[in-house]
């Protein structure tokens, strides 16, 4: 669904833009004018500063949507990924003292572990994704409380490094988007053009017919979980730097939003269609969004709300089409 708008023959003769086909064109637009509509609300969005403070938090929820739109475009879901990223944030808070890099190692390697629980439930035992990966948030939001008082006790701030990548900047340019421009970039080429990346599609598209053709799917199936636990574990790296500290409801939020992001931008919740480059559009658009409602006072219960019906609309809107 990514590309350059193309243009079709109206009622009239005339030429008119095919956003049917081509979407992105029409996220750009929808982008544009939240972006206007933010600034008129506040004159000083348009400063460095408020361009910065939304890459900020564009660039983990990007990276969130990226793990999401693997696992839908495969016809699955993970909503885990919120307490996946706190998991990893926590464990390397926890590891602080080892250094920055075993510290890390060690919060990835536990968000790695996840992704491969995820991924055998769902690719071997069968388990429905919704299911499994929601019975996942649950255990690890036991697990991580009780640990907070016993084996996870003790720090709770980041390594210095990780600060500096999560909440640092390059002159006006966060430190977290290269982070976001190199996973995206990964995420972009690897769909397009590796053979895990065409399976993707394929096994979203008809898991029978890739299993006739001989197609592993329980392997692409267990890769798209494990690939989107790592990305969850990188935006929890990242979202706790930018705080300094982690705590148990570090990405509480970014569970609706990660799905949202992902849908806005055009893959389907029915697998096979969609892809990262309209997600990373998603995800501008619901930071944007996110700086408006908090120039407007909105409180948490209303984005929460408000990225809901996003998800409801959009899936309706795609059942729609998919019955036409």
């Amino acid at each position: 669904m990514a590309g350059v708008a193309t243009t079709v023959e109206g009622p009239d003769g005339g030429r008119r833009l095919d956003f049917a086909e081509h979407p992105n064109v029409l996220l750009c637009l929808v982008l544009v004018v939240l972006i206007m509509a933010t600034i008129a609300k506040e004159p000083g969005y348009a400063s460095v500063s408020g361009v910065r403070n939304t890459l900020l938090l564009a660039a983990p929820l990007a990276i969130l949507a990226g793990g999401q739109t693997l696992c839908l475009l495969t016809g699955g879901v993970d909503l885990s990924v919120a307490m996946t990223a706190t998991a990893a944030a926590y464990v390397c808070a926890n590891k602080s003292s080892l250094g920055a890099l075993p510290a890390i190692l060690l919060g990835m390697g536990v968000a790695g572990v996840i992704g491969l629980v995820n991924g055998l439930g769902v690719a071997v035992g069968k388990v429905n994704p919704l299911i499994m990966t929601l019975g996942m948030q649950g255990i690890l939001v036991g697990v991580l409380t009780k640990g907070a008082q016993s084996f996870l006790k003790g720090s709770t701030n980041m390594t210095p490094f990780v600060k500096t990548i999560g909440g640092g900047a390059v002159g006006v340019i966060p430190w977290n988007l290269f982070v976001w421009v190199a996973v995206g970039g990964a995420i972009i080429f690897g769909l397009r053009r590796t053979g895990l990346g065409r399976m993707i599609y394929a096994v979203g598209d008809n898991q029978i017919a890739c299993r006739l053709a001989g197609v592993r799917v329980w392997q692409v199936q267990l890769a798209v979980y494990v690939l989107c636990a790592l990305l969850a574990g990188v935006a929890g790296l990242l979202l706790a730097g930018k705080t300094g500290s982690v705590d148990l409801q570090l990405s509480n939020s970014f569970l609706l939003p990660s799905v949202a992001a992902a849908v806005v931008g055009g893959t389907s919740i029915f697998g096979g269609v969609g892809g990262y480059t309209g997600t990373i559009l998603g995800a501008l658009i619901l930071g944007v969004l996110e700086r408006l409602l908090l120039f407007m006072d909105a409180s948490e219960a209303v984005k929460q709300m408000l990225y809901g019906a996003i998800i409801l609309g959009l899936a309706a809107l795609y059942a729609r089409l998919t019955r036409e």
